[in-house]
């Protein structure tokens, strides 16, 4: 039997196009999970218990299937231990393969990008719902306005406009610009 894997990444958050692969592998039965956090995979959990013999388990890409390195031995051990092998559509991987050790790291190496990657995305996006947002904090307009009418006034030198708003020399001279 052919079972198929999903959750949610920052960049697929409803599992469209996750389903959408999933669903062109034949006789596929897809499973989800409605959260993309690490911990609580019982979907997961409840999937790998009922795959037995011959069975496939297909996922998109490695970091949806696993959190880490680890993660992703430990099932695939699970995997072999019941007789049913994984199929990463991204990557073309199969479990019934031999690869050489090149590709092997190659596909690690890319893995740990991508888990960090998705951590990154999932981090701004929750930061962003709870309304705060990424990078550094933008200068008052009121700040700047001054720093711009004591530099036109000629009498402040930049270090006493900088003491006085708190707006840097490249701040200053950026909004001049504009």
């Amino acid at each position: 039997m052919n079972y198929g894997y999903m959750r949610p990444l920052a960049d697929d958050e409803a599992n469209r196009r996750q389903l959408e692969k999933l669903e062109a592998v034949e006789g596929i039965r897809v499973f989800g999970e409605t959260h993309a956090g690490a911990k609580r995979r019982t979907v997961l959990d409840d999937l790998l218990g009922r795959l037995g013999e011959g069975d496939a388990l297909y996922v998109c890409s490695l970091p949806v299937l696993a959190d880490s390195t680890r993660h992703l031995l430990d099932i695939i051990r699970q995997l072999d231990g019941q007789g049913a092998v994984l199929h990463v559509l991204a990557g073309g991987i199969t479990t019934e393969q031999t690869y050489s050790f090149r590709t092997i790291l190659e596909e690690l190496a890319q893995f740990q990008s991508d888990i960090i990657s998705e951590k990154t995305k999932m981090g701004l996006l929750e930061a962003q719902k709870k309304g705060h947002s990424a990078g550094r904090p933008k200068k008052s307009r009121d700040a700047v306005e001054e720093a711009i009418a004591m530099y036109h006034s000629k009498q402040y030198s930049l270090e006493e406009i900088k003491e006085k708003t708190g707006i840097s020399k490249s701040t200053l001279y950026r909004n001049l610009e504009s």
